[in-house]
């Protein structure tokens, strides 16, 4: 028997529900350092403490691996060439590219976005409410799955005509810890010729700007921080970060909603409260369970626990954020929480550029659905929803509500 074979597994969800699972408190108090098996068979460290979480995020000997290289057993071939994603870029590269995006993901620049937003929001709600004879719809289908994907084709310029051809691999990358390589490499690479094909028809078509025209104009112009290159990864890491993430979040954020009535009733007489009600949404729903897989790059020592050069290391957002070193009363949803120092968007070099965008996308779709259905509530006992359990992104299925 391996070491591998020794070792248990990362913590399993609780039926119906994101998480995280009740073992995270148990690894916080006794084991904050733990080697487990990941969900695709290799071994790692979880990290499950606020404190290491939020370090190893910003550490500088630990980098996240490229998908399409790890892990690289002893004998094995190098993998075919594929570009890296913003989540995987480092150093002076990783550096360059930043600056060059985040100005497009900052405050100032997406205020203008705002209207759109809600537009496309209050249009879901109108659909919903015309398509229901008794006042009853899955929030789901009708609005929680649709706008994220409106909101990113609408800011970047990703065709939504195209979601066919670009969310299956999207899907499949998202579940990349627990997919075999070879689908892995077959997804990457689809979506990077998607991106490139995408490119070459935006470069040949005359039409309104948008984030990937913006970009693709800048990497043209001379002494420009970005390559062509660079503009592929943005379209592949906006799929891989921008998407399903979203749709898992306000789903489950919803959900939060749904199952405390009082918050809600709140949060619906009090709209001004809804920057701070969003952060602990963010906070108290896991975006992420234990598939954020960093490297060693040296050994070094942790809670007295030996990491070596090339080990895994997985801090955990989700059990982090309901760690109570950091958070009073972290089971609790308490959306007048303030200061909240999350890490639901990560922490130092990588935290996601996106994080601004998310916010005013679910404080939209959660004002938007107070205003416009103020009576809504679930249609169904909350143990009897369906949970979409396809990848860590777990989110329910279904949302039946009546209003």
């Amino acid at each position: 028997m391996s070491d591998v074979d020794t070792l248990a597994g990362v913590p399993a969800v609780e039926p119906g529900t994101a998480g995280p699972p009740c073992a995270y408190a148990r690894l916080r108090s006794e084991e904050p350092v733990v080697r487990t098996r990941l969900p695709n068979g290799e071994p790692g460290w979880l990290l499950s403490r606020y404190a290491d979480v939020r370090a190893a995020f910003a550490d500088p000997r630990l980098e996240r691996p490229l998908l399409s290289a790890w892990p690289l057993r002893e004998g094995d071939t190098a993998p075919p060439p594929c570009l890296p994603t913003f989540l995987e870029m480092t150093g002076e590269h990783h550096e360059r590219v930043r600056r060059a995006v985040l100005p497009l993901f900052g405050r100032r620049r997406l205020e203008p976005m705002g209207p759109r937003i809600r537009a496309m929001a209050e249009d879901l709600i109108d659909t919903m409410v015309a398509g229901s004879v008794d006042g009853t719809a899955d929030l789901v289908a009708s609005y929680v799955d649709p706008l994220p994907l409106r909101v990113l084709c609408e800011t970047t310029g990703l065709p939504h005509e195209d979601r066919d051809i670009y969310l299956p691999h999207t899907l499949t990358l998202l579940g990349a810890s627990g997919v075999p390589m070879t689908e892995v490499l077959a997804a990457l690479s689809a979506l990077q010729d998607y991106a490139t094909a995408l490119i070459d028809r935006k470069e040949r078509e005359d039409a309104d700007e948008d984030y990937i025209r913006l970009l693709l104009a800048q990497s043209r112009s001379p002494g420009s921080d970005l390559t062509r290159d660079d503009v592929v990864s943005f379209v592949v890491t906006m799929l891989m970060a921008g998407y399903k993430t979203t749709i898992q979040h306000t789903g489950n954020a919803l959900l939060a909603l749904l199952t405390h009535p009082g918050a809600l009733r709140r949060l619906r007489d009090e709209p001004s409260g809804i920057g701070t009600a969003v952060e602990e949404l963010l906070r108290y729903v896991p975006l992420m369970n234990a598939i954020n897989i960093l490297v060693a790059k040296e050994d070094f020592t942790l809670h007295g626990k030996n990491i070596r050069a090339g080990d895994a290391v997985v801090p955990v957002p989700a059990s982090a954020n309901r760690d109570p070193a950091a958070f009073a009363d972290p089971d609790r949803l308490d959306l007048t929480r303030s200061p909240n120092a999350h890490v639901a968007f990560g922490h130092g070099p990588h935290a996601c550029t996106g994080g601004h965008l998310t916010r005013l996308q679910l404080a939209t779709a959660i004002q938007v659905l107070l205003e416009r259905l103020p009576g809504i509530e679930l249609a169904v006992p909350v143990d009897s929803i369906p949970w979409d359990e396809a990848t860590p992104l777990r989110a329910p299925a279904q949302l039946p509500v009546r209003w």
